[in-house]
């Protein structure tokens, strides 16, 4: 067959550790075969982040902007421990915080359901999508240690320069301690709020948002009342699909998700969606099983696995030791940045070749074949589940495909 052509290329940002290994392998054996893979590409692996003193990231993301739609490889987000194992010149920040905050985007993720991959909530029969917002709050905070015998105050200047405000945030009198500033913006939390309504409108489930402005009153309290004044633009087009939104408090949220059966978008301040994702995608079965995808305001896309770079199969994998790495996310970021950049382009094509390769990823494990993450949560009548390693998942799903 000839291959799928492309008219506008993706954006392609390559990665680290064992994701940044398999990353190549899934261009070679799922994608290149079949497509003129056209993309612009930006190497955000750790080394060459150094290199370029991140000046690479932020032109990845301007590049996103201008053609609307990206695939990310996972990167490495330093700490102490990586400055001197790669020896770096500084403590880099978050590719993905960098990202975000030039597309100003919300984080869509949702688990990749397979039958046979049981969740453990067994009430849990459809997807939860969780919608987490990608500016400000605890990622953007400026903190440090007060001592003893000193006060903090948040301030607040006009334009001019005067003083405007002046709350005393704590007198520690008593000890030393710590303290930490935080912000958002009313922008931003009504991009987030947009984002929100419209994903939850294209996909037909219903929405819940949740803070808790019963304790942080005018934070919380604002993120709630931008939310009802935008829901205002949308509750037509909501009660005509008989869909419903709701505002609630982070705990009742837990409650109801538990409760549930699915089907639902949850939409998340940036913290809470940091760690509810991880909770709904390990609930459903594993990290491995996560798409992800960072949608801006102005609807630029942003596709990428939700997990990190598997550190510890990497290590294995330099000392030549066999791995069996898990990349259905990582495949499933490429299949939606294709989907996407198909749709856009009208080319149908690319969008049913990506639809393809993700229904070859899926029954490749409904049919038994799997890496050794999902061998203990596989039950299907009929059916004992195959270990394969990360090359020879990748060859089962290409047969079938």
């Amino acid at each position: 067959m000839p291959k799928i052509k492309m008219t506008v290329p993706l954006v392609e940002m390559d990665g680290d550790e064992m994701t940044r290994v398999l990353w190549k392998r899934i261009k070679e054996i799922l994608i290149l075969p079949y497509v003129e893979l056209k993309t612009e590409y930006y190497d955000l692996g750790l080394v060459h982040r150094d290199e370029t003193e991140d000046r690479v990231t932020e032109e990845s993301a301007l590049a996103a902007k201008k053609y609307g739609v990206a695939v990310k490889c996972a990167t490495i987000t330093p700490n102490v421990q990586r400055m001197s194992e790669y020896n770096l010149h500084k403590m880099w920040k978050s590719p993905n915080g960098t990202i975000r905050r030039i597309l100003d985007g919300t984080v869509f993720r949702a688990p990749i359901l397979c039958n046979g991959i049981l969740s453990y909530v067994p009430g849990w029969k459809r997807p939860i999508v969780l919608a987490r917002h990608a500016y400000g709050d605890v990622y953007s905070a400026v903190d440090g240690v007060a001592e003893a015998g000193e006060k903090v105050y948040l301030v607040t200047e006009d334009a001019s320069g005067k003083e405007v405000r002046r709350a005393l945030v704590h007198d520690f009198k008593d000890g030393a301690g710590v303290v930490q500033g935080m912000h958002n913006c009313d922008g931003s939390i009504r991009s987030f709020a947009h984002s929100c309504f419209r994903f939850a409108l294209e996909n037909k489930i219903p929405m819940i948002f949740a803070t808790k402005d019963t304790i942080s009153k005018v934070y919380d309290g604002r993120f709630k009342a931008v939310f009802a004044e935008v829901y205002e633009e949308y509750k037509e087009a909501f009660e005509a699909q008989g869909l419903y939104y709701l505002y609630t408090l982070i705990d009742d949220a837990v409650a109801r998700i538990v409760r549930s059966e699915g089907g639902i978008l949850w939409a998340c301040k940036n913290y809470d969606g940091d760690v509810m994702s991880d909770m709904v995608a390990t609930a459903y079965g594993s990290l491995g099983m996560m798409s992800s995808v960072l949608v801006s305001p102005d609807g630029k896309y942003e596709y990428e696995a939700a997990h990190g770079t598997v550190t510890r199969h990497y290590y294995k994998y330099l000392k030549g030791e066999e791995t069996s790495t898990n990349s259905v996310a990582t495949i499933f970021a490429w299949t939606g940045a294709l989907k996407k950049r198909g749709e856009l382009d009208g080319n149908a094509a690319l969008a049913a070749f990506a639809e393809k390769l993700e229904k070859a990823t899926v029954s490749t494990i409904e049919e038994g074949e799997m890496t050794g993450d999902l061998i203990p949560l596989f039950h299907r009548e009929g059916i004992t589940p195959k270990k394969l390693n990360s090359e020879e998942f990748l060859q089962a799903i290409a047969k079938r495909l």
